[in-house]
């Protein structure tokens, strides 16, 4: 797990990140300077978030960054997967897969009774990686369709 407070963790946390946001899969727009510099402290007063972090020796090369929320249906704990990041040159080498190991192992710690995450319809390598995992698409009913990711920025 990262420790946010720990500099070198903090720096993998942003490099990372940054790296995806760059990405096309992520928007293709590097991170704002303020966002690098507040985020590792706005994510160690956050106790609900959680990082994991993957290396190679000693470089940083992937990244797990996940939030718990709450099922109220199983009144219990769940654990989004927020961000996952793998450096391209590490990519195929089932690195995400472990980190999502990681990521189970804690929120079966925290009690949790499902992960959840998005991808892109267009992203078919990080899909079938998740469906590998375990994850499916979402539905209640069938006659109501799958689930569907909207938002609106503030």
């Amino acid at each position: 797990m990262a420790d946010y407070r720990n500099p070198a963790h903090a720096e993998a946390v942003v490099t990372l990140l940054d790296a995806y946001a760059c990405d096309p899969a992520g928007g293709g727009t590097p991170l704002a300077p303020e966002v690098r510099a507040a985020l590792p402290g706005a994510l160690a007063a956050r106790p609900q978030a959680f990082s994991v972090l993957a290396y190679d020796g000693g470089q940083p090369v992937g990244l797990v960054n996940c939030i718990e929320g709450f099922s109220t249906f199983a009144c219990k704990p769940l654990v989004n997967v927020h961000d996952v990041v793998v450096l391209a040159s590490h990519r195929g080498r089932r690195v995400a897969q472990r980190m999502l190991g990681r990521v189970e192992a804690e929120a079966r710690s925290r009690g949790a009774c499902k992960l959840t995450l998005e991808v892109l319809s267009g992203n078919a390598s990080a899909l079938r990686a998740y469906e590998r995992e375990g994850f499916a698409g979402f539905q209640l009913d069938p006659a109501f369709g799958s689930a569907m990711f909207l938002q609106k920025k503030l």
